[in-house]
């Protein structure tokens, strides 16, 4: 991860897929991961024709708020704009399976004191990170990438 600057990179960490919910919709599976250290639990929403897991998968997540790889504020365009006009330009996008942008909106106490929940809405698709205070507090009420990819 090096060239990343840390104000971009909120969060990021190593995750086992633990459980797939039961099928509600036809594209979309639900994953229950917890961290390798497991200080930390994701439930995370995804679309599973473009990035199909199984459980026992590993994968590793960051949250970023941006995809410039020296970690500079996005300008107006995308990083998919980008890449429709031939720019070339390389971003963190580019090294992930998975990319989604949506916007933190809420964080609540955990029932331990101790814990921190954080949630997150990529389009409808959602993320629910609960982990410690100290692992957790970069994350902000603010827009962010997710990327994933396969360990």
């Amino acid at each position: 991860m090096s060239g990343i600057a840390t104000d971009a990179n909120l969060f990021q960490d190593d995750f086992k897929v633990n459980k797939l919910s039961d099928k509600k919709y036809d594209r979309v599976d639900r994953l229950f991961c917890s961290s390798l250290d497991e200080k930390t639990t994701m439930s995370l929403d995804i679309n599973n024709e473009l990035f199909p897991c199984a459980v026992g998968d590993q994968l590793h997540v960051v949250i970023a708020t941006s995809l410039a790889l020296d970690g500079s504020k996005d300008d107006e365009r995308g990083w998919r704009d980008i890449a429709k006009a031939g720019g070339g330009e390389a971003t963190l996008a580019d090294t992930y399976d998975y990319v989604c942008h949506g916007k933190i909106y809420k964080f609540v106490d955990g029932t331990d004191g101790q814990t921190i929940k954080a949630y997150t809405s990529f389009g409808g698709l959602l993320m629910e990170l609960e982990g410690p205070y100290k692992k957790l507090t970069p994350l902000r009420v603010d827009y962010v990438y997710l990327l994933v990819k396969k360990n």
